[in-house]
């Protein structure tokens, strides 16, 4: 009477959504993420190391309205690649330090501006959250 339906998986199914055949492991769905991803990922954010000190401009919605707010400090991490890259801005503010972390594709960013230049000898800042006193960085070139 019927034929049994085979369920397809959602590899199926993007083939045959997209037309797209690939011989090699995993290429259609990495093809397929890589150019989603392309999309999403901002242009106009400039290069910045962990020791650069950076001045964030964020945009903030408070009840209807919308304002820029700076949020400056130095970047202690960054991690992530591609879409999902974030990082991390330590400020003073007074006795007490905030810690604040940022994706860098996010649109609520308007503009990141790199204000110093710092060289460090660590991929990650993170003994500098219990310091109490400010942390010096060496400027680089």
């Amino acid at each position: 009477m019927f034929a049994a339906q085979k369920v397809c998986n959602p590899l199926t199914f993007m083939i045959m959504i997209t037309g797209n055949i690939f011989l090699e492991r995993g290429g259609i769905m990495a093809n397929l993420v890589d150019r989603i991803n392309e999309k999403h990922i901002r242009k106009d954010i400039p290069e910045f190391r962990v020791g650069d000190t950076v001045r964030v401009d964020v945009w903030v919605k408070e009840g209807k309205k919308e304002r820029i707010q700076a949020f400056e400090g130095l970047v202690i991490a960054k991690k992530g690649g591609s879409v999902s890259e974030t990082f991390s801005v330590r400020k003073k503010s007074g006795t007490v330090s905030v810690i604040r972390i940022f994706p860098v594709n996010a649109p609520t960013i308007d503009k990141i501006t790199v204000i110093k230049k710092g060289k460090v000898r660590r991929a990650k800042l993170n003994f500098i959250k219990d310091m109490r006193k400010e942390y010096k960085v060496k400027e680089r070139n």
